[in-house]
């Protein structure tokens, strides 16, 4: 008989990252990574249901009708949802947040709309259940 456990995923993977020509980043030999949080973490439903709220939230101030989020206010819902789901940086900085550090660090680096490769990336990544399986390598 299968143990379906056997395809259990993990909370969290290193997320390789690609510069903006889509080659994976080195510093001194080693991958630029971001570790994350996975879909089958419970950081990752928290912000599930948070995007839920913020929708209904949305509707409830419309008069029940479906609005959209200014532009300026998805980007910084995205920022603050992927520093949220974010664990660590490893093997890179980001200068322009000198001195922070986890979420306040993280926000910003997703922010930085000259970096907006980043965000999607992970975005995408994070959506995709085989980033989590033990041993992937998350790229």
């Amino acid at each position: 008989m299968f143990d379906i456990t056997s395809q259990a995923v993990q909370d969290t993977a290193a997320i390789h990252l690609k510069g903006a020509d889509g080659e994976h980043l080195y510093s001194e030999g080693k991958p630029v990574r971001i570790v994350i949080y996975g879909p089958g973490s419970k950081q990752f439903a928290a912000i599930e249901a948070r995007q839920t709220n913020r929708a209904v939230k949305r509707m409830q101030d419309n008069d029940g009708k479906v609005s959209v989020a200014s532009p300026e206010q998805r980007a910084n819902e995205q920022a603050e949802d992927l520093a949220d789901l974010t664990v660590a940086l490893e093997n890179f900085t980001y200068p322009p947040a000198a001195g922070a550090q986890g979420k306040d660090l993280f926000k910003a680096l997703y922010a930085d709309i000259t970096l907006g490769f980043i965000p999607q990336q992970i975005m995408k990544a994070v959506k995709d259940w085989g980033n989590f399986k033990p041993g992937s390598t998350g790229n």
